[in-house]
């Protein structure tokens, strides 16, 4: 796991110094090695975190007498499957750096490299010869790569705040991307909250030649996947040599691992697996909000560490800890996203980070295998929210804010592209193959969109801000076919989804976890948004330049009076106006200045 930046110039040489300073920007992805490489307008730098091969891992990598360089992100789980048929074949690794294998997959079949590299990864390869410069993302967009466009060329990096030193002050709040994080959570598709920065999309490869780009492609689409017909028993025993293969991938490393532990199927699920593969105790975490009235899952995720025998942590931050750890979430995610779950996901990768490098997550359970309420509208509903959201088929229609009440906030500048608002979300449903089922239509949305934009953010940036790695193996590949391959019946029954998934893993979890309603993980956001603070907080975002420049001010102070009397939706969009006002005195007036973990946010705005 590692950070990765670059640029691809036509027609002046690539700036070492100016690699330097991105990759200081990435050092907390990768606090222990750097590397660059330049020669004439191909620059390549990593930050690295040392999880395999740790004495002889440094990058860029090299092959074919220095030819081909390498940066890579990630981790690619089928290497040692590759690297025996590679080295049969006559290849000569250097290193046993699992990223080694790209090079050698990119000698065999150039640019189709890609197809054959199972896990998630983002990486730059430079053809010196031929002076290709090719980037890709992994199937899911695990791990992110974003690309701006700068003087004489393009400049990559995997994260915004990897792009700023390139973009040398040429920094402006996309109107797209500010809308979508406002009303959608987050931004979607290409658009990023950087004007003239997108994101490669999940399972997308780009080229260049002599700092031009000549093509990019999808080189994988969950469209490809073919729905079948099989029973639950047929499922299940196609399921579980398919886990066995991805668990044991998953779990190579020359460093420990742990797992973030919930109250959930996912989590303990992996939990059963980690133990049942691994040869010691499994290090759990898990973080909780006793006596605050939301849900809390410390008690099942303690049970589930007594049953299986695990390390196990608890966290139980404080009201005042989750206020305070709020500047550093919106530092992290980089590219704004309106979690809340982000500042517990942050503030355990922090503790855990503390004693070990890598950490398992059940992220994508509920994609794969549907187990959120939204796949289980009915169809007379979803037909009425496509009539008055036509091309949408009824799905994520609504936003996670009200509609009328975002729009009034919006000042003048972003009311054209609010029209456009639910544009990501449509596209995904439009794209998605007319012969599916809806449901299997409504995953693919699903996969498109929130997953890599929202989900992926929480689980990649919260963590590597730490300098921690995720590993998510339900967002394996090979799993995402299958679940996605699955009839509805299997999925969702009734009121009941992810109905596979809880069968396949009755064995291995708490009979009250597959009984267990779906729910959110809730973080007392209310019980500081009131009082003195909010009354601050109205009085920081009145006098906030970004908030003046892009909001109707007194739909502001009319927020701050309905919060008063805890309205969800004033609280969920002033919420957004401060990780805003936040973000933009980061990345557009500080030029990604990193806060400290604790510090009171309006502090850092001032009165």
């Amino acid at each position: 796991m590692c950070g990765i930046a670059g640029v691809i110039l036509q027609d002046r040489p690539a700036d070492r110094a100016m690699l330097e300073r991105m990759a200081a920007a990435l050092a907390h992805r990768g606090p222990d090695d750097r590397g660059y490489f330049t020669e004439g307008g191909a620059g390549l730098a990593q930050t690295r975190l040392s999880i395999i091969d740790l004495a002889h891992g440094h990058q860029p990598l090299y092959a074919r007498n220095d030819e081909l360089v390498l940066v890579a992100n990630g981790e690619i789980y089928n290497d040692l499957e590759l690297r025996d048929e590679f080295e049969r074949d006559g290849a000569h690794y250097q290193t046993r750096s699992d990223s080694e294998t790209i090079l050698h997959a990119y000698e065999r079949d150039g640019e189709a490299c890609v197809e054959r590299l199972f896990g998630m990864f983002a990486f730059a390869l430079y053809d010196r010869p031929r002076r290709r410069l090719l980037l890709a993302r992994d199937r899911l967009g695990i791990k992110p790569l974003f690309l701006a466009k700068v003087p004489d060329g393009y400049a990559f990096a995997s994260e915004l705040k990897g792009l700023l030193p390139a973009l040398q002050g040429r920094v402006e709040v996309d109107p797209d991307g500010l809308v979508q994080f406002l009303h959608n959570q987050f931004t979607s598709g290409r658009t990023t909250m950087l004007r003239d920065v997108e994101r490669l999309a999940p399972g997308e490869a780009v080229l260049f030649e002599d700092g031009r780009l000549v093509r990019r492609w999808q080189y994988w689409s969950a469209c490809d996947v073919r729905p079948q017909q099989v029973t639950l028993e047929e499922a299940k025993e196609a399921f579980s040599p398919l886990m066995d293969t991805v668990m044991r991938q998953h779990m190579r490393a020359d460093v420990p691992f742990g797992l973030f532990l919930s109250g959930g199927v996912d989590s303990g699920t992996l939990l059963a697996l980690l133990t049942k593969y691994g040869d010691q105790p499994v290090r759990t975490f898990s973080v909780g909000f006793p006596g605050t009235g939301t849900a809390d899952e410390l008690p099942p995720a303690m049970e589930m560490a007594r049953r299986y025998g695990s390390l196990h942590t608890e966290i139980r931050p404080s009201g005042d800890e989750l206020r305070q750890h709020l500047a550093a979430t919106v530092w992290a995610a980089d590219d704004l996203m309106r979690d809340y779950a982000n500042i517990p996901t942050s503030m355990l990768s922090r503790h855990a980070a503390g004693e070990l490098k890598v950490v398992f997550s059940g992220e994508g359970g509920d994609e794969v295998f549907a187990g959120y309420g939204r796949f289980r509208k009915s169809a007379v509903q979803r037909w009425v929210k496509d009539l008055l959201n036509p091309g949408s088929g009824g799905f994520r229609t609504s936003g996670a804010v009200d509609r009328g009440a975002c729009r009034r906030l919006l000042g003048p500048q972003l009311r054209e592209a609010f029209t456009r608002v639910r544009q990501p979300f449509i596209d995904a449903w439009q794209a998605s193959p007319t012969s599916w089922s809806a449901l299997q239509r409504m995953q693919y949305d699903e996969l498109l969109t929130a997953l890599p934009d929202n989900l992926m953010v929480k689980a990649d940036r919260m963590m590597m801000a730490w300098g921690l790695e995720g590993r998510v193996p339900f967002l394996d590949h090979r799993v995402v076919e299958f679940g996605l391959s699955l009839p509805d019946s299997l999925k969702v029954s009734g009121r009941r989804g992810k109905v596979f998934l809880k069968e396949w893993a009755r064995p291995y979890v708490l009979e009250e976890q597959l009984a267990a309603k779906k729910r959110g993980f809730h973080v007392p956001v209310n019980n500081w948004l009131s009082g003195d603070f909010l009354n601050r907080l109205g009085q920081v975002l009145a006098a906030s330049p970004a908030i003046g420049a892009w909001f109707n001010a007194d739909e502001v102070a009319r927020l701050v009076k309905r919060q008063h009397q805890q309205d969800r939706t004033a609280a969920r969009l002033l919420y957004a106006l401060l990780q805003f006002a936040l973000w933009y005195r980061m990345f557009i007036e500080g030029q990604g200045a990193r806060p400290a973990a604790l510090v009171e946010p309006l502090d850092l705005l001032g009165d």
